[in-house]
């Protein structure tokens, strides 16, 4: 359980920095995807959820 929920958190926020890093936010409006600290984060709190609950 505890190696899951760590490669959800890690794959989660490869992720969200990839999510950032290709789609991204030109407006900079934008509350996830506007900072690369953010969409990291949001990606790794997904991660976790995700690899806990399997």
């Amino acid at each position: 359980m505890l190696i899951k929920s760590i490669a959800g958190i890690v794959i989660g926020a490869l992720l969200g920095f990839a999510y950032y890093k290709l789609v991204g936010c030109s407006t900079g409006s934008c509350p996830i995807t506007a900072s690369p600290y953010n969409s990291t984060i949001y990606g790794a709190v997904m991660g976790l959820l995700i690899g806990a609950s399997s």
